[in-house]
């Protein structure tokens, strides 16, 4: 069992710890909820799913809504959370409205609801803190590494302070890595503020070579790492992981796992690039 601050890795499986943190937060809720309405002699009710289904589609939907444009070319896109775009404020407020709705309906329930939400809310709020300080290399630079673009041009990563920077690291036997090219490729195209990199590890370079050529990939920006060294620098092993550095060349958000273009719209508008579309 391996880990960073961002992914949990089983052998072949990658979870994100963000996500286990939500679910052991809703076990402990949950557990907490049963044997409450337990004490009170009620038999098993729907609530404690109640609430998680609310908080989470009140988290996905404020999300969706507020990124509409980017789900626009394909709504359905929309339906697939694996993207990792929630809005939390909204899905705590929705678990809220849920506990006030039994309260003022003085229902049997509201204690048992109460307290378990509570645990819930409390827990995960935690968990989220302290991922959030055990995160490596936050504003860290650009690390002194670099590489051989396709076009044969070396690429110095500290050279290229003083605009934002999208790292991207992926292989193209990676499935959640192929899915998530057209929408990097769209905003580098949206956003020519913006260096993106595309930087392959541990693949020859015929395969890097095939592989962006089919997906229209721009060769100065398809960066060869054949020996994995700026994933293992970066302590970053699970593909794909995509870093966002500002134009100061500071590490400001880090996504492991497949980008969507609303969560990638989310990113660089929280890195500060989002805004600026020349």
């Amino acid at each position: 069992m391996t880990g960073d601050a961002q992914v949990l890795t089983l052998g072949p499986l990658v979870l994100p710890w963000a996500g286990v943190v939500l679910l052991l937060a809703w076990l402990a809720g949950s557990t907490v909820h049963d044997r409450s309405a337990a004490r009170a002699g009620l038999p098993p009710g729907p609530h404690a799913w109640g609430v998680a289904l609310a908080a989470l589609a009140a988290a996905r939907l404020a999300f969706v809504l507020r990124y509409a444009g980017a789900y626009a070319a394909e709504p359905w896109a929309a339906l697939d959370i694996r993207d990792g775009g929630w809005s939390p404020a909204w899905g705590l407020a929705a678990a809220g409205a849920y506990v006030l709705l039994l309260w003022l309906r003085r229902n049997a329930w509201r204690r048992a609801v109460g307290l378990g939400t509570g645990v819930g809310m409390a827990l995960w709020l935690a968990g989220s803190a302290a991922l959030h300080l055990a995160q490596p290399g936050a504003r860290a630079p650009l690390p002194a590494w670099q590489g051989v673009a396709l076009d044969a041009s070396t690429v110095r990563l500290p050279a290229l302070q003083g605009r934002p920077v999208v790292i991207n690291l992926w292989a193209s036997w990676c499935p959640p890595c192929r899915r998530e090219m057209p929408v990097l490729l769209s905003a580098q195209q949206t956003h020519p503020g913006v260096r993106f990199l595309w930087v392959n590890q541990g693949e020859s370079p015929e395969v890097a070579a095939g592989f962006a050529a089919a997906q229209g990939l721009p060769v100065a920006d398809v960066v060869l790492d054949q020996a994995g060294q700026l994933g293992r620098l970066l302590g970053h092993r699970a593909l794909p992981t995509t870093l966002f550095y500002d134009a100061a060349g500071r590490l400001a958000l880090v996504r492991s796992g497949e980008l969507s273009a609303g969560t990638l719209a989310q990113h660089l508008e929280a890195m500060g690039a989002g805004l600026s579309k020349e």
